[in-house]
């Protein structure tokens, strides 16, 4: 591959230019592809070389700032949760936090200890489904399965938890609608415990493999200069070195409490990134462990939470007389103004921005995933690789498209 060809800009002329040079072909990757993701990748190729490459993302846009303009504030959490079906805790978390900073509420702290729960099962989950769209591109089918397999304990607890298994709606403003039930913690600890021994099994079996490890060190690599440049968010960040987690950098929820480490690496590589997210795995483990032996006592709503609710909600108890659900009759207006907020989602920073006219629904609305953070890593990255290394780069970002398309 030629130099001219490498920084030729990435403009509809300059392709146009490109696709005359001789020797050169253009090929459609998806969107209707088992490899594509619902998504359209276009990839210029010289040879089995790739010269540049072109994300054409949107086929499965949500509309989920827009339908959330159009609903009361409680009733756009099930909506946010949407895009990143895999790490919908995380989600709901971020706008709730936005939405209680409009509001001026504080969560009490057992709460806050139970949002953390949450979210870090919830991380687990979105890292083992990383791992198995991972071992899927690459040819594993044994890793598909066993990771996605392996993410059921942790549904079952948030199940056993909310009473769904994928939108949970679990966090609201003011704490969480239900405490963790009798012998939750036990339970958990069976499932860190079982996962910590299939650990071992991953590290035979694929992260150790030789064929993965061929195909995936040194493929893909960015710098961290670059990767801060072109604003590349969490494990992916992290992968090239740069040591930042909204955790740590910038705490919410109960997390300045714990004790944990933000992996890095600095190859910045495919096969970093996978490494990454089995260590990211681990210190949720630890998080997880020690919010559930420090969980305090007390409620796990907003102290005047009822007082302010009680003539627009109605209770729904169950035989044990646990509220098993609470119907939402309207929703608080919270006075005019403007709220961000940031939370570390599985796949990186998630950034939320409401703006309250003073009406019960959001005025605007506006959500920034990591996944459309991590775009570049297509145009930058894949060119200069073999036409058999998009997979493989593809598949190491962990890319979502509906969580990029909203």
């Amino acid at each position: 591959m030629t130099q001219e060809i490498k920084t030729v800009p990435f403009t509809y002329e300059a392709l146009s230019q490109l696709e005359m040079k001789e020797g050169i072909l253009e090929l459609q990757i998806g969107p209707a592809h088992a490899g594509s993701g619902h998504m359209r990748i276009l990839a210029w190729v010289e040879g089995d070389t790739v010269v540049k490459v072109d994300p054409d993302v949107g086929f499965v846009h949500r509309g989920v700032e827009k339908l959330s303009e159009d609903r009361l504030y409680i009733k756009a959490i099930p909506i946010v949760e949407r895009p990143s079906l895999v790490d919908t805790v995380n989600a709901n978390l971020g706008y709730v936090i936005a939405l209680e900073r409009l509001l001026g509420l504080e969560p009490p702290p057992r709460a806050q200890y139970i949002r953390v729960i949450t979210a870090e099962i919830s991380r687990i989950m979105s890292h083992l489904y990383g791992i198995a769209i991972y071992g899927i591109f690459m040819g594993s089918s044994t890793v598909f399965m066993w990771a996605v397999a392996d993410r059921e304990p942790f549904i079952d607890l948030l199940q056993e938890l909310t009473g769904a298994r994928i939108t949970y709606s679990h966090i609201i403003p003011g704490g969480v609608r239900w405490d963790l039930p009798k012998g939750f913690a036990d339970k958990v600890e069976v499932a860190l415990r079982y996962l910590e021994n299939r650990m071992k099994d991953y590290e035979k079996v694929w992260i150790n493999n030789p064929v993965v490890m061929a195909r995936s060190v040194g493929v893909g690599k960015l710098s961290s200069q670059d990767a801060i440049r072109l604003g590349v968010v969490g494990p992916n960040l992290r992968a090239s070195g740069v040591k930042y987690d909204v955790r740590k950098n910038d705490p919410y929820a109960a997390y300045a409490d714990f004790d944990f480490e933000v992996p890095t690496f600095k190859e910045g590589d495919s096969y970093s990134r996978l490494l990454i997210r089995v260590e990211e795995i681990k210190q949720s483990m630890s998080i997880i462990r020690q919010a559930l032996k420090r969980l305090p006592e007390g409620k796990v709503i907003y102290e005047d939470y009822y007082k302010r609710m009680s003539p627009l909600m109605k209770e729904i108890y169950d035989k044990t007389g646990r509220v098993k659900f609470t119907l939402m009759l309207t929703s608080l207006s919270p006075p005019k103004g403007e709220a961000i907020s940031r939370v570390e989602g599985g796949r990186g920073e998630m950034f939320y921005y409401l703006v309250s006219d003073g009406g019960k629904n959001p005025y605007r609305f506006r959500l920034v995933t990591p996944s459309f953070r991590n775009l570049p890593y297509f145009t930058h990255v894949m060119p200069g690789h073999k036409l058999a290394d998009i997979p493989v780069i593809y598949g190491s970002i962990d890319y979502f498209p509906p969580e990029a398309d909203r």
